[in-house]
């Protein structure tokens, strides 16, 4: 029996690659970026361009989107140099393999090159004050963007030569219209609260959505909104006031048993129990020296489990917390 193996790979291909926007047209939420990079393009004018922003906002889809529009979906590759994070690019790499690429003609190929320098926050310090030099020498035949999350990590000689575009967290009325527009292609019934929940724990992030999305669908043809956070293990809404009540309602061994039972059953991380708890608190009717209280040593706690603590020793600690606050409220 023979096997398709093209038709295997497409159908094996992670959401995030398959529904990777093909072209500018596709690209959501970035509606100001795209028309000045529309601009650039029909002016003949491209720059060196800086993306800079929180991960899965698009930064990598829309360079490659252009590289698609200046050279064809099907020349792209050959005009592009694409170094990840996952690549060597110290100094070495910018001697040899970038400035070997610039200097060079391609074949049967015309126009500007292109060099991709993804999350080029994470290259050394001397790799890219060797770069400053290069980005000017080859401006005639080629043009450089960096893509990184933290701007402030990109020296200002490099930041200096580029025009740069801040990709933000994207909008959730266009991330439910994506993550809509998928599920019908995928043959899921998405629910729409379900939809929601999965816009609100990506925070914007395409990438998770889409991530989050896919294993749902693993596991449900229909996803309603609990399904989202079983698979996820985040907290749901009824988890955390469960949770807040027993915190402002009973005795600290009745909190600290029940609230273990329902992490236990739900394999909840007491970190994201925590992140949700400080929106329940800043809700509340504490005055601001209670909030203060609680968030300092909510605070506290987080600092103290990123350094691997004692998840039953910090819980019984937060609840403790929330003791005190009760303790002064009924003085």
């Amino acid at each position: 029996m023979e096997i398709d193996q093209g038709n295997c790979l497409v159908q094996r291909l992670p959401f995030v690659e398959k529904y990777r926007p093909p072209d500018l047209q596709s690209i959501i939420s970035h509606d100001e970026i795209i028309q000045t990079i529309r601009k650039f393009i029909e002016t003949r004018r491209m720059p060196h361009l800086l993306f800079h922003g929180p991960p899965g906002t698009g930064k990598t889809s829309c360079i490659i989107a252009i590289a698609k529009h200046l050279y064809g979906p099907d020349k792209y590759r050959n005009m592009i140099l694409e170094l990840n994070a996952s690549d060597d690019r110290g100094i070495q790499v910018v001697r040899e393999q970038i400035k070997s690429f610039c200097s060079t003609q391609q074949l049967m190929s015309k126009g500007i090159k292109l060099i991709i320098l993804d999350e080029c926050d994470s290259m050394t310090s001397s790799a890219q004050f060797a770069l400053r030099r290069i980005v000017e020498k080859y401006t005639m035949n080629t043009r450089f963007c960096f893509i990184c999350n933290y701007v402030s990590k990109i020296i200002p000689a490099l930041q200096s030569r580029c025009t740069r575009f801040r990709f933000g967290p994207l909008e959730n009325k266009h991330v439910v219209g994506r993550l809509n527009e998928i599920a019908l292609l995928e043959g899921l019934q998405l629910d729409a609260k379900a939809a929601q929940a999965i816009v609100f724990l990506s925070s914007g992030d395409m990438r998770k959505v889409l991530n989050v999305l896919e294993s749902c669908a693993l596991a449900h043809q229909t996803i309603e909104v609990q399904d989202v956070y079983d698979v996820t293990g985040r907290p749901s809404p009824e988890d955390i006031n469960k949770i807040y009540q027993t915190l402002n309602q009973d005795r600290i061994n009745t909190s600290l048993s029940g609230i273990l039972e329902l992490k236990q059953t739900k394999s909840l991380a007491l970190d994201d129990i925590i992140n949700k708890l400080h929106r329940a608190v800043m809700k509340t009717k504490y005055d601001d020296m209670q909030k203060m209280f609680l968030i300092g040593r909510m605070a506290e706690i987080q600092y103290r489990l990123s350094y691997g603590g004692s998840e039953k020793a910090n819980l019984a600690s937060l609840i403790g917390a929330f003791m005190e606050v009760r303790s002064i409220r009924g003085k």
